[in-house]
């Protein structure tokens, strides 16, 4: 159906072009056969006059009014007077009036007799004896260029359904290799998300395959990203719903207070983890799934201290001081939501791993062309074999006693790819614990 319509309008268009070529041609060739039919005709009415001029005055005078036979269909456009001395009419033709036909002595005149409109050119015989008029009819004219344009016409209008099916064929031919393509896709399998080939493709839509064999990989990649997330969401939430249902099964067999109050606990706390589970995959699943929000220029430092003063009750429950260490306060384009997300993010990983009575801090530094941030903390740091997978989703490290879904990091991640900066773990060089340094390009 595309093909077809490309087709078409290749072919319409061609058309069209060449319509308003040969439009234009016409229209030049009609005013310039126009001028030279009107300068050949005038040249015979010249060359008439002059003959009939050039005759012996004697002669002219011994002719009276006499009239000519018709030998051509055209001489009944063309008609001479002769006027002895200019006022007396004597030998004239059988279409020529009883009246004058030009309105100049000498030279071309144009006038309207007896509903004719005539061209007329006027000259003296030798010894000005007599004005000779000879004239043609204007409507003769026009006939015969109508009849030049219509024969010039014929061939041009015959020729058009040839060369629209010429150019049909010539465009089915030409796009031949795109019907190929089109069907091949078209005859694929849904979950067929190989590359297309470009063999004996055309230039000229060999980037557009490229493109469409880019877009597959993408599409491929982003259903094996979604399988693998789907497979570890249900491996996740699989502990926490296992729990909630033994501790229940507990609180439904015991028969001891204190025993089911526990069990009770225990349920409320894995539904808790479930809940945060859920959370962060929706959050996830946001990020990946939608565009992300329009940008606005904010104050950086102003909106990390109001994501420390929503932690402050988490980290004044463990004695950990929390701290927005002085420097400047950059106005930045980014997406408050989403920053505000990274941020609280690392801040609630580094408060939940650092040992109570320690210290985290978040400070900023400008470059010409980027912010940097970086989360410090005084927890267990990171063994550097795995920083490299810290980041993937449900990732947590081994040994690890602190409840999390293990998607806070790869949430951190997302949003600085959205903003195209980056995030990377550095060893804390003051003591032991981990640096999260976000890298954030400045939008100018």
């Amino acid at each position: 159906m595309l093909s077809d319509s490309l087709k078409r309008r290749v072919v319409l268009l061609c058309l069209l072009v060449l319509g308003v070529i040969w439009i234009l041609a016409l229209g030049l060739s009609y005013l310039d056969a126009r001028k030279e039919i009107q300068e050949l005709l005038d040249a015979h009415l010249v060359q008439t006059a002059s003959l009939i001029a050039a005759h012996p005055g004697a002669e002219l005078d011994e002719v009276e009014t006499e009239h000519l036979p018709d030998t051509h269909h055209y001489t009944q456009s063309i008609g001479f007077q002769i006027w002895a001395g200019g006022k007396t009419l004597g030998l004239h033709s059988t279409n020529a009036p009883k009246t004058a036909l030009g309105t100049q002595v000498e030279g071309f005149s144009e006038r309207t007799v007896d509903g004719s409109t005539w061209r007329v050119f006027s000259i003296w015989d030798h010894d000005h004896d007599n004005l000779i008029q000879v004239g043609e009819k204007l409507a003769s004219r026009q006939h015969l260029l109508r009849e030049l344009v219509e024969k010039f016409l014929q061939p041009v209008l015959y020729a058009l359904p040839i060369l629209a099916l010429l150019l049909w064929f010539a465009v089915r031919m030409g796009l031949r290799p795109l019907d190929r393509v089109a069907g091949e896709i078209a005859n694929r399998h849904p979950q067929r998300l190989d590359a297309v080939a470009t063999d004996g493709a055309p230039t000229e839509i060999r980037p557009l395959i490229v493109q469409l064999n880019h877009l597959l990989a993408r599409v491929g990649e982003s259903l094996d990203n979604t399988r693998r997330f789907t497979a570890d969401a249900a491996h996740e939430l699989r502990t926490p719903l296992a729990a909630i249902r033994a501790q229940a099964q507990v609180a439904r067999q015991s028969t001891q207070a204190d025993e089911q109050q526990h069990a009770l606990r225990q349920v409320l706390q894995a539904c808790d983890l479930a809940t945060h589970v859920i959370e962060q995959l929706l959050t996830l699943a946001r990020l990946d799934g939608s565009s992300a929000p329009e940008a606005e220029t904010i104050n950086l430092r102003e909106l990390a201290a109001s994501v420390i003063a929503e932690l402050i009750d988490t980290a004044l429950a463990k004695h950990i001081d929390v701290a927005l260490e002085d420097g400047p306060a950059p106005q930045i384009a980014l997406r408050p939501g989403l920053m505000r997300m990274l941020l609280r993010n690392l801040l609630d990983n580094a408060i939940r791993y650092s040992p109570a009575g320690s210290e985290v801090s978040l400070s900023i530094t400008t470059h010409p062309d980027a912010v940097v941030l970086d989360v410090a903390d005084n927890g267990p740091g990171i063994p550097a074999e795995q920083r490299a997978r810290i980041f993937d989703r449900f990732y947590r490290i081994v040994g690890s006693n602190e409840a999390g879904s293990g998607l806070g990091l790869s949430i951190a991640q997302r949003v600085a790819d959205i903003h195209g900066g980056r995030i990377e773990a550095l060893p804390n060089p003051v003591g032991h614990g981990s640096i999260f340094r976000i890298n954030l390009p400045i939008q100018r």
